[in-house]
Protein backbone atom coordinates (compact mmCIF):
# COMPACT_ATOMS: atom_id res chain seq x y z
CA UNK A 1 0.00 0.00 0.00
CA UNK A 2 1.21 3.50 -0.81
CA UNK A 3 1.98 5.81 2.09
CA UNK A 4 0.81 9.38 1.46
CA UNK A 5 2.79 12.40 2.60
CA UNK A 6 2.62 16.13 2.07
CA UNK A 7 5.18 18.17 0.16
CA UNK A 8 5.35 21.92 0.78
CA UNK A 9 6.38 23.86 -2.32
CA UNK A 10 6.34 27.18 -0.51
CA UNK A 11 4.52 28.83 2.39
CA UNK A 12 1.20 28.75 0.55
CA UNK A 13 1.31 25.75 -1.78
CA UNK A 14 1.66 22.02 -1.25
CA UNK A 15 1.03 18.78 -3.11
CA UNK A 16 0.46 15.13 -2.26
CA UNK A 17 3.13 12.48 -2.75
CA UNK A 18 2.90 8.70 -2.41
CA UNK A 19 5.66 6.42 -1.18
CA UNK A 20 5.57 2.83 -2.41
CA UNK A 21 7.97 1.09 0.02
CA UNK A 22 10.38 -1.42 -1.46
CA UNK A 23 9.91 -5.08 -0.71
CA UNK A 24 12.08 -5.74 2.33
CA UNK A 25 13.68 -8.92 0.94
CA UNK A 26 15.19 -7.31 -2.16
CA UNK A 27 15.48 -3.70 -1.02
CA UNK A 28 18.19 -2.00 -3.06
CA UNK A 29 18.74 1.16 -1.02
CA UNK A 30 17.57 3.35 -3.90
CA UNK A 31 14.64 5.77 -4.11
CA UNK A 32 13.21 6.60 -7.54
CA UNK A 33 11.00 9.68 -7.84
CA UNK A 34 8.69 9.53 -10.85
CA UNK A 35 6.89 12.63 -12.13
CA UNK A 36 3.68 12.12 -14.09
CA UNK A 37 2.94 13.13 -17.68
CA UNK A 38 1.04 16.24 -18.71
CA UNK A 39 -2.32 14.55 -19.21
CA UNK A 40 -2.75 12.50 -16.03
CA UNK A 41 -1.69 12.73 -12.41
CA UNK A 42 -0.02 10.27 -10.09
CA UNK A 43 -3.18 8.17 -9.76
CA UNK A 44 -3.10 7.11 -13.42
CA UNK A 45 -2.83 3.38 -14.01
CA UNK A 46 0.60 3.82 -15.62
CA UNK A 47 2.08 5.65 -12.64
CA UNK A 48 0.53 3.36 -10.04
CA UNK A 49 1.59 0.25 -11.94
CA UNK A 50 5.19 1.33 -12.37
CA UNK A 51 5.58 2.54 -8.79
CA UNK A 52 4.00 -0.62 -7.39
CA UNK A 53 6.01 -3.02 -9.54
CA UNK A 54 9.31 -1.21 -9.00
CA UNK A 55 8.70 -1.34 -5.25
CA UNK A 56 8.03 -5.07 -5.49
CA UNK A 57 11.41 -5.38 -7.19
CA UNK A 58 13.24 -3.58 -4.35
CA UNK A 59 13.13 0.09 -5.36
CA UNK A 60 11.52 2.60 -2.99
CA UNK A 61 9.29 4.51 -5.40
CA UNK A 62 7.74 7.96 -4.95
CA UNK A 63 5.10 9.60 -7.13
CA UNK A 64 3.55 13.01 -6.69
CA UNK A 65 1.14 15.45 -8.28
CA UNK A 66 2.36 18.62 -9.87
CA UNK A 67 0.43 21.58 -8.46
CA UNK A 68 -2.01 21.91 -11.39
CA UNK A 69 -2.90 18.20 -11.21
CA UNK A 70 -3.32 18.36 -7.43
CA UNK A 71 -6.05 20.96 -7.96
CA UNK A 72 -7.77 19.21 -10.86
CA UNK A 73 -6.63 21.56 -13.60
CA UNK A 74 -5.87 20.21 -17.08
CA UNK A 75 -3.31 22.76 -18.28
CA UNK A 76 0.18 22.24 -16.85
CA UNK A 77 1.75 24.95 -14.72
CA UNK A 78 4.43 27.24 -16.20
CA UNK A 79 7.84 25.63 -16.46
CA UNK A 80 9.34 27.40 -13.44
CA UNK A 81 6.47 26.21 -11.21
CA UNK A 82 6.81 22.64 -12.45
CA UNK A 83 10.51 22.73 -11.61
CA UNK A 84 9.87 24.29 -8.19
CA UNK A 85 7.42 21.50 -7.39
CA UNK A 86 9.87 18.79 -8.44
CA UNK A 87 12.66 20.37 -6.38
CA UNK A 88 10.37 20.47 -3.34
CA UNK A 89 9.64 16.77 -3.76
CA UNK A 90 13.35 15.98 -3.96
CA UNK A 91 13.96 17.91 -0.74
CA UNK A 92 11.07 16.17 1.00
CA UNK A 93 12.29 12.74 -0.08
CA UNK A 94 15.83 13.45 1.08
CA UNK A 95 14.42 14.42 4.48
CA UNK A 96 11.96 11.51 4.70
CA UNK A 97 12.83 9.33 7.68
CA UNK A 98 12.34 6.11 5.72
CA UNK A 99 14.36 7.24 2.71
CA UNK A 100 17.13 9.45 4.07
CA UNK A 101 19.83 6.78 3.73
CA UNK A 102 18.90 5.78 0.19
CA UNK A 103 20.64 6.86 -2.96
CA UNK A 104 18.30 9.02 -5.05
CA UNK A 105 17.24 8.70 -8.67
CA UNK A 106 14.68 10.89 -10.43
CA UNK A 107 12.71 10.80 -13.67
CA UNK A 108 9.21 10.26 -14.89
CA UNK A 109 6.79 9.73 -17.72
CA UNK A 110 6.98 12.20 -20.61
CA UNK A 111 6.71 15.72 -19.10
CA UNK A 112 7.62 14.41 -15.65
CA UNK A 113 10.90 13.09 -17.04
CA UNK A 114 11.61 16.29 -18.92
CA UNK A 115 11.14 18.39 -15.79
CA UNK A 116 13.36 15.97 -13.87
CA UNK A 117 16.07 16.46 -16.49
CA UNK A 118 15.82 20.24 -16.29
CA UNK A 119 16.03 20.13 -12.50
CA UNK A 120 19.06 17.83 -12.69
CA UNK A 121 20.73 20.11 -15.24
CA UNK A 122 20.23 23.04 -12.87
CA UNK A 123 21.78 21.14 -9.97
CA UNK A 124 20.08 19.24 -7.15
CA UNK A 125 23.00 17.43 -5.55
CA UNK A 126 24.19 13.91 -6.20
CA UNK A 127 21.89 11.60 -8.15
CA UNK A 128 22.23 7.88 -8.76
CA UNK A 129 20.58 8.33 -12.16
CA UNK A 130 17.66 9.58 -14.21
CA UNK A 131 14.96 7.38 -15.74
CA UNK A 132 12.94 8.70 -18.69
CA UNK A 133 9.79 6.80 -19.70
CA UNK A 134 9.00 8.23 -23.11
CA UNK A 135 11.23 11.31 -23.20
CA UNK A 136 9.36 14.15 -25.01
CA UNK A 137 12.21 15.15 -27.30
CA UNK A 138 9.92 17.48 -29.26
CA UNK A 139 6.19 18.24 -29.65
CA UNK A 140 4.45 15.89 -32.11
CA UNK A 141 5.03 17.05 -35.66
CA UNK A 142 7.60 19.65 -34.57
CA UNK A 143 10.98 17.88 -34.78
CA UNK A 144 12.77 21.21 -35.04
CA UNK A 145 11.75 22.15 -31.48
CA UNK A 146 14.18 19.90 -29.66
CA UNK A 147 14.26 19.72 -25.86
CA UNK A 148 17.76 18.33 -25.58
CA UNK A 149 20.30 21.12 -25.18
CA UNK A 150 20.24 21.01 -21.37
CA UNK A 151 20.88 17.26 -21.23
CA UNK A 152 24.62 17.82 -21.69
CA UNK A 153 24.63 19.67 -18.34
CA UNK A 154 23.54 16.54 -16.43
CA UNK A 155 26.36 14.68 -14.71
CA UNK A 156 24.38 11.60 -13.61
CA UNK A 157 23.69 8.46 -15.69
CA UNK A 158 20.53 8.59 -17.81
CA UNK A 159 18.27 5.79 -19.04
CA UNK A 160 15.94 6.59 -21.94
CA UNK A 161 13.12 4.07 -22.46
CA UNK A 162 11.50 4.97 -25.77
CA UNK A 163 8.80 3.34 -27.88
CA UNK A 164 9.70 2.79 -31.51
CA UNK A 165 6.46 4.59 -32.53
CA UNK A 166 6.82 7.54 -30.15
CA UNK A 167 5.55 10.68 -31.90
CA UNK A 168 7.34 12.86 -29.34
CA UNK A 169 10.71 11.51 -30.45
CA UNK A 170 11.62 8.30 -32.21
CA UNK A 171 14.63 6.20 -31.23
CA UNK A 172 16.23 7.27 -34.50
CA UNK A 173 15.94 10.90 -33.40
CA UNK A 174 17.24 10.13 -29.91
CA UNK A 175 20.23 7.98 -30.91
CA UNK A 176 22.56 10.81 -32.02
CA UNK A 177 21.76 12.72 -28.83
CA UNK A 178 22.39 9.68 -26.66
CA UNK A 179 25.65 9.09 -28.53
CA UNK A 180 26.80 12.62 -27.71
CA UNK A 181 25.94 12.04 -24.06
CA UNK A 182 27.80 8.72 -23.94
CA UNK A 183 28.86 7.07 -21.68
CA UNK A 184 26.31 8.66 -19.33
CA UNK A 185 23.25 7.91 -21.48
CA UNK A 186 21.65 4.58 -22.41
CA UNK A 187 18.76 4.08 -24.82
CA UNK A 188 16.37 1.13 -24.57
CA UNK A 189 13.82 0.75 -27.36
CA UNK A 190 10.41 -0.83 -26.81
CA UNK A 191 9.63 -2.29 -30.21
CA UNK A 192 6.15 -1.30 -31.34
CA UNK A 193 5.70 0.96 -28.33
CA UNK A 194 4.04 4.36 -28.50
CA UNK A 195 4.65 7.37 -26.22
CA UNK A 196 3.24 5.41 -23.27
CA UNK A 197 5.17 2.27 -24.30
CA UNK A 198 1.92 0.62 -25.40
CA UNK A 199 2.28 -2.00 -28.12
CA UNK A 200 -0.39 -3.12 -30.63
CA UNK A 201 -2.25 -6.38 -30.05
CA UNK A 202 -0.47 -7.79 -33.09
CA UNK A 203 2.88 -7.49 -31.30
CA UNK A 204 2.62 -11.02 -29.95
CA UNK A 205 3.27 -9.94 -26.37
CA UNK A 206 0.94 -8.64 -23.69
CA UNK A 207 1.17 -5.11 -22.34
CA UNK A 208 1.80 -6.48 -18.88
CA UNK A 209 4.80 -8.38 -20.22
CA UNK A 210 6.11 -5.26 -21.94
CA UNK A 211 5.88 -3.19 -18.78
CA UNK A 212 7.38 -5.99 -16.67
CA UNK A 213 10.36 -6.16 -19.01
CA UNK A 214 10.88 -2.40 -18.73
CA UNK A 215 10.53 -2.55 -14.94
CA UNK A 216 13.13 -5.33 -14.74
CA UNK A 217 15.43 -3.24 -16.91
CA UNK A 218 15.05 -0.16 -14.71
CA UNK A 219 15.77 -2.07 -11.53
CA UNK A 220 18.83 -3.79 -12.98
CA UNK A 221 20.12 -0.49 -14.36
CA UNK A 222 19.62 1.39 -11.08
CA UNK A 223 21.23 -1.33 -8.99
CA UNK A 224 24.25 -1.33 -11.28
CA UNK A 225 24.95 2.36 -10.64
Amino acid sequence: MAEQFRVDINEYQNVTANLYPADAKGRGGITLILGHGAGAGQSSSFMVSFATELAARGIDSVTFNFFYAEHGRRAPDPNDKLEACYRAVIEAVRNHKKLARNRLAIGGKSMGGRIASQVAAGGVGDLAGLVFLGYPLHPPGRPEKLRAKHLSEISAPMLFVQGSRDMFGTPAELRPIVKELSPLATLHVVEGGDHSLKVPKSAGITQTEVYASVQDLIVGWLKSK
